[in-house]
């Protein structure tokens, strides 16, 4: 994960304790920068409740694409029964790497502002809902339904 003008420490600090980065956000004006300039790498996690709240505005690969869209920066969610939400995946890869059924693909996605590369459940009617790709995501980007 390398970006322009991250050094090693916020790097390692954003990694090791990102709630602290939200609790002091909340009191500190001088952190709430922080917390707003590191949103690339921390997001709220998915929405369970997505499906009542969103409308499907597009397919990709065979599954749905839930809005808003509005490339590069927000991307929705892809998928319905296995979702990922696109604004809040980082590309880390571990969904891609726990998954017994290989479900998931790599997507570029330039210009995103948390990552090159989402994770796309590119098979997701192959899932046997073993949850580990959405107990082991670290941002929370992945709901099995």
């Amino acid at each position: 994960m390398q970006d322009e003008g991250w050094c090693p420490l916020k790097l390692c600090f954003l990694h090791v304790v990102p709630r602290l980065v939200v609790c002091l956000w909340r009191s500190e004006g001088l952190i709430f920068k922080l917390f707003h300039f590191s949103m690339r790498w921390y997001s709220l996690p998915i929405d369970p409740d997505f499906q009542k709240k969103r409308k499907v505005v597009g397919e990709h690969q065979g599954h749905s694409v839930w809005g808003p869209v509005e490339p590069p920066k927000k991307l929705g969610i892809h998928g319905t029964n296995v979702a990922v939400d696109w604004d809040v995946c980082t590309g880390d890869g571990i969904c891609i790497e726990v998954c017994p059924v290989t479900l998931f693909d790599w997507v570029d996605s330039p210009g995103h502002p948390n990552s090159e590369k989402k994770s796309d459940p590119a098979r997701e009617k192959d899932c046997i809902k073993c949850l580990a790709c959405e107990t082991q995501c670290p941002t929370q980007a992945i709901k099995i339904t």
